[in-house]
């Protein structure tokens, strides 16, 4: 697994008020599907996700998610096959899977799993943001034919 971090999601209570925050800090929403607002970041990008959604991803009850503190750090890779690859790589090492690896409904694949302490990760293949050729990950991708990125 390479040595870096794509998205961080936030796991919300209320969309709109999170986001005028981070709007108050100067920073400008990217277009992004409806019940997400993105936030790119130098290298990374921000996204902001309803609290429910999320934990109704992952199979949980809200109740159940006392040890989850409502963040994910999301690990995305250049090819579909690399999200199992590297989930069972995780299982190896000692990580929980949450969910295993599958399609989703915005178009991508993925799975999550928790590291030993917890923490909730996403490996993601995510076809309309593909990685910069150095792997950095903008939420709508990056032109590779350009030299500028």
């Amino acid at each position: 697994m390479d040595q870096r971090v794509s998205l961080i999601t936030l796991a919300v209570s209320d969309m709109n008020v999170s986001a005028a925050f981070y709007e108050s800090l100067g920073w400008t929403r990217v277009q992004s599907p409806d019940g997400v607002i993105a936030f790119d970041l130098i290298g990374q990008t921000l996204g902001l996700y309803p609290k429910t959604a999320l934990a109704e991803e992952l199979g949980l009850d809200e109740s159940q998610i006392s040890g989850f503190s409502g963040i994910t750090l999301a690990h995305n890779v250049r090819e579909k096959g690399e999200v199992s690859s590297l989930l069972s790589s995780a299982a190896s090492a000692g990580a929980n899977i949450l969910k295993p690896a599958q399609d989703v409904f915005w178009g991508g694949y993925h799975g999550y799993f928790a590291d030993p302490d917890g923490h909730v990760w996403e490996i993601a293949w995510n076809p309309f943001a593909p990685l910069s050729k150095t792997g950095e990950f903008r939420w709508n991708g990056f032109d590779n034919a350009k030299t500028d990125d």
